[in-house]
């Protein structure tokens, strides 16, 4: 495996050589995911933003692009436990979370963990399960914690929801509600291949080897410490404005009903020092900010009925609310 050492920068040229190693591991990290999702380089990179910046990701597209495997191809490359949840109606809350059982022997509650404590879930179908059961995970993804019985259990760090979901099949599904959505650091979809990895597929050759023989590429550790480093990413005080004016304008736009909140602003601003170490940057720049500006605010706005029936889009309303506010001239370090 690759290694990041613990972030210790004192420097400026210390911290360029920690996020030169923090792109070299990215990059390999992505390559790695490559092997099994050819063609799709901007949602890999997009999928492993979200595990650094300790986020969750939504994937919502039609059957058979992969959705499920990309998740499961992120977590086979990281060395860190994983689950699998398969949201049916039935499922209850206690089957994601967990549940206290009366042990006899001592005459006690023992709390028994349920498969979202791991460091990577992978929550396939999440429409499929009741409001009931995906308010479960309403606590878990944005506190990372669990309150069973009214004692809270941590999950491990790193955490990272990866939901999957179907736009098109609405029998027996239950459409997430705006809070569960603003949970998600990101929501994005996968599209079809392009012609030449769908001859690939057809060809025989494109896969690779199979995800669970992948290998290793960063371990628990050098994701903590990638995370950690990504924290520390230099943010000039003009960015701050910047990134702030450009989700406060969603909130004053006539065709958007509920604009995105401060957990946006938060999101971003993480999302963006890890494009920028990713970059191999010690510091963000406008760029940062334009490149994921849409993937981190557009699901969570909800527009007015007017501008539906128009046929506006969340990411064309967030590209209007970039290029409404002006871009700082001087944002680097």
């Amino acid at each position: 495996m690759c290694r990041l050492m613990t972030v210790e920068a004192s420097g400026a040229p210390e911290a360029e050589a920690l996020a030169g190693r923090f792109a070299q591991l990215f990059a390999a990290l992505a390559g790695n995911i490559e092997r099994v999702i050819r063609g799709k380089r901007e949602n890999v990179e997009l999928a492993l933003l979200c595990l650094l910046s300790e986020g969750h990701l939504l994937l919502e597209d039609v059957p058979g692009v992969g959705k499920t495997t990309l998740a499961r191809t992120v977590a086979a490359s990281v060395d860190a436990r994983w689950t699998r949840i398969q949201f049916t109606p039935d499922l209850l809350p206690s089957d994601v979370t967990g549940v206290s059982i009366f042990n006899q022997s001592n005459s006690q509650f023992e709390f028994h963990p349920g498969p979202i404590f791991a460091n990577i879930v992978v929550a396939d179908e999440i429409n499929r399960g009741s409001p009931k059961t995906q308010s479960a995970l309403l606590e878990v993804m944005e506190e990372r914690r669990v309150t069973v019985d009214g004692r809270p259990h941590p999950v491990p760090r790193p955490f990272m929801v990866i939901a999957t979901q179907n736009p098109v099949d609405m029998d027996g599904t239950y459409p997430l509600p705006e809070a569960q959505l603003d949970r998600f650091l990101m929501k994005i979809s996968m599209g079809y291949p392009d012609h030449a990895s769908e001859v690939a597929v057809l060809a025989g050759t494109p896969t690779g080897p199979l995800i669970d023989q992948l290998p290793k590429v960063a371990g628990r550790d050098d994701v903590k410490n990638m995370i950690d480093f990504a924290g520390r990413i230099h943010v000039a005080p003009p960015l701050y404005d910047y990134l702030v004016q450009v989700v406060a304008t969603t909130r004053q736009h006539s065709d958007i009903r509920l604009g995105a909140s401060p957990r946006a602003s938060l999101a971003l601003l993480r999302a963006v020092r890890v494009r920028a170490a990713a970059a191999g940057r010690s510091f963000v720049v406008p760029e940062d900010v334009k490149a994921l500006a849409s993937h981190v605010i557009a699901h969570r706005l909800m527009l007015t009925p007017e501008a539906e029936l128009r046929g506006r889009t969340a990411p064309e309303l967030v590209a209007e609310a970039l290029s409404r506010v002006p871009v700082p001239q001087s944002a680097g370090v």
